[in-house]
């Protein structure tokens, strides 16, 4: 180990050995629904927190002191040989206690041997990371004595930021705290411009603004908070105080993802396609197979650290549950960044945008429409991931392509992408099974390469009362099913399913009568394995009879087919049907019939009041928890006062007699 030296007095135990911390730290104590944190600093310092530099440590936790009513001083430092601070400690000032001194008229003691203080260290990251938190105080103390100490009339150390947006009139001063997770990466292609004294800008890592974008994005803010109380943003800050990244969702996003959350895409084509709102997606499917809309980010560019921040804030948002399957795009970054944030969902690679890839990336190849045919034929035609790999063989041999990069790049993920691979995997018809299909964006009809950012955020509401819109005429348009047919399986699924669902699954019914010579190829006990011959047709043209294996374990009602159709589309297919058909079964068995797709049960998008004694849902240990639920608690309590004079006055005097107690259960040692 190195040596260290210290710089003041110890106070307390600390063998100054280098200590490991988890890097999977929580996001932003600061994500709150107001956005921007100004003025004193709400929440304590907690382990995980990062910062820029020492100085902005010590700002920190200074800040929150002045706030919490005690002084800061500098226990320890520990520097490296090459005379590099490494780790701190930051204590109260009244912790430890002063030396004996001789002298005839000795000060009083004035130290209590506080334990409260924070340590940190520099990371690999070279930011600086808490380590360790003591909060509690053995001596009373209060804000009102804050302009008392020392350390608060000291402002030289950190540095108040400012908020540079569109120019100096603009710029709003904040003081914001980040929590930055892992290192900052930035993409080769960076921006620079040269300022009049000579010096280069960087704008990499910082939102790209044009003149009046920050005061439509202030005003988007402002009034979804005005009409949705539930509204949810937070904004990052790069070290220079620029908008770096922002994350939104309204309260019917986050009551969405309840029923709808177990598969989502993150759509980052605006990103990576470059257009002018930088705009990252996340999508869900609804009862209906519609798009739902499950947050909203604007990135400064495809850097680990700003997917980090993002996936952290929406994960935060959707009170820490992640999502079972995440959908997203063939990115190094991107895949590293949902492996590292949710490392229990199953990770797949866009199908749909892959395909869509392929003129670009192959189009200059020598016969490249038969190589494209053969890619087709082994991606959506490949029953078993041992038909696909000799499909794939065959192509890059017959043709010549084995050394094409971006093939190769394909080949090695296949597993992500490829349906053969995926079909143990619950996609919730969000993969396409055909060529011809096309996942489109939410945004499709509003956005474009040149958009600019204040109309996209004009025409953001529309394209929500859209989407809302269509569920709602699809939900009356279930009331009233319009299956025609005697099939017992169909008019079962009527009564349960949407009317999208069911006309989806009305095609499977009639590729049931298209199946023949189903017979039971062998039995292992209870489970028989069937073999279901269909017509079926290959790259829209070529019919040919195809063989699929079905295995039916009647005692626990079981159906599975080589298809895979149920976990991708999420209702049984043809060959399925067929056989369960042929075993004299009327109805599909309950293990099939999913409440996702049910129109029957009752989904309140609306967040219901909250009460102020119930925290169901709330980590109590957790302080954005904690500051999201009394704010809305607090909501509440304005919305009911403004209504006249009297209730006004009843609720500022409510509001007093909390204060009053919390500054006496503050005061109070036992509490």
């Amino acid at each position: 180990m190195e040596e260290v030296s210290l710089n003041t007095e110890p106070v307390g135990d600390d063998d100054g050995d280098e200590l490991e911390t988890e890097a999977d730290c929580a996001m932003t104590e600061y994500v709150s629904q107001g956005g921007i944190l100004q003025g004193g600093n709400p929440l304590p310092p907690s382990v995980g927190m990062e910062f820029d530099s020492y100085d902005d440590v010590y700002y920190f936790y200074n800040c929150y002191a002045k706030d919490r009513g005690f002084g800061v001083r500098v226990s320890n430092t520990w520097y490296r040989k090459s005379k590099e601070r490494y780790r701190g400690k930051l204590s109260c000032s009244s912790a430890g206690f002063k030396k004996k001194s001789d002298a005839n008229r000795p000060r009083p003691e004035t130290r209590t041997g506080c334990p409260a203080m924070i340590k940190f260290r520099l990371m690999d990251t070279k930011r600086w990371r808490i380590i360790e938190v003591e909060l509690e105080h053995n001596h009373l103390i209060s804000p009102a004595s804050g302009k008392f100490y020392k350390s608060h009339k000291n402002t030289s150390v950190g540095t108040k930021r400012a908020l540079q947006l569109d120019g100096p009139d603009e710029t709003q001063k904040v003081k914001l705290f980040r929590t930055v997770i892992v290192d900052a990466e930035v993409n080769g292609n960076t921006e620079v411009e040269e300022e009049e004294s000579g010096r280069s800008i960087d704008y990499s890592n910082q939102l790209k603004l044009e003149a009046g974008d920050s005061q439509a994005v202030q005003n988007f803010f402002s009034r979804s908070q005005l009409v949705d109380p539930h509204f949810f943003y937070v904004v990052d800050l790069n070290e220079k105080g620029c908008l770096r990244n922002l994350f939104w969702a309204n309260a019917r996003t986050r009551v969405t993802y309840n029923y709808f959350g177990d598969v989502v895409c993150i759509d980052t084509t605006c990103l990576t396609d470059k257009y002018e709102v930088p705009l990252v997606s996340f999508i869900g499917v609804n009862h209906h197979g519609q798009s739902v809309l499950l947050g909203c980010g604007l990135l400064a560019g495809e850097t680990i650290e700003s997917y980090t921040w993002l996936f952290r804030a929406w994960l935060t948002c959707m009170s820490g549950r992640p999502p079972q399957v995440i959908i997203s795009d063939q990115n190094d970054t991107l895949q590293t960044v949902v492996a590292d944030v949710f490392p229990r969902a199953t990770q797949c690679l866009c199908l749909s945008r892959i395909m869509q890839m392929v003129p670009e990336k192959l189009g200059s190849l020598f016969e490249y429409n038969a190589i494209n045919a053969a890619l087709n034929k082994a991606v959506y035609y490949s029953q078993k991931p041992e038909e696909f790999e000799a499909a794939w063989e065959d192509m890059v041999q017959r043709h010549g392509i084995r050394d094409q990069k971006w093939l190769q790049s394909l080949y090695e993920d296949r597993k992500r992408w490829v349906p053969a691979f995926l079909k143990d995997v619950f996609l919730a018809g969000m993969f396409p099974l055909q060529p011809n299909e096309v996942v489109l964006s939410f945004f499709e009809e509003y956005l474009n390469r040149n958009t600019p950012i204040k109309e996209f955020l004009d025409k953001y509401d529309l394209a929500l009362q859209k989407h809302y819109q269509l569920e709602s005429l699809a939900d009356l348009d279930s009331k009233n099913p319009n299956s025609k047919t005697r099939c017992y399986f169909e008019l079962q699924l009527s009564r349960l399913y949407t009317n999208n669902i069911l006309r989806r699954f009305e095609r499977e019914v009639e590729g049931m009568y298209s199946c023949f010579c189903s017979k039971q190829s062998n039995s292992d006990g209870p489970i028989m394995t069937y073999i279901v011959k269909e017509q079926t047709e290959i790259n829209g043209n070529v019919r040919e009879a195809r063989d699929y294996e079905v295995l039916f374990n009647p005692p626990e009602m079981e159906v599975i087919c080589v298809c895979g159709m149920f976990n991708l589309r999420g209702y049984l297919c043809r060959h399925a049907l067929s056989v369960l058909s042929q075993n004299g079964m009327e109805e599909i068995p309950a293990q099939y019939i999913l409440s996702r797709w049910r129109k029957d049960l009752k989904r309140k998008y609306v967040v219901s009041n909250i009460s102020f004694s119930s925290d169901i849902g709330i980590d109590v240990n957790n302080p954005v928890h904690r500051y999201d639920h009394l704010y809305k608690c607090i909501v509440q309590v304005v919305d009911e006062g403004r209504k006249s004079q009297d209730r006004y006055k009843v609720s500022v005097q409510a509001l007093e007699e909390i204060l009053n107690k919390l500054r006496l259960a503050e005061q109070d040692p036992l509490v």
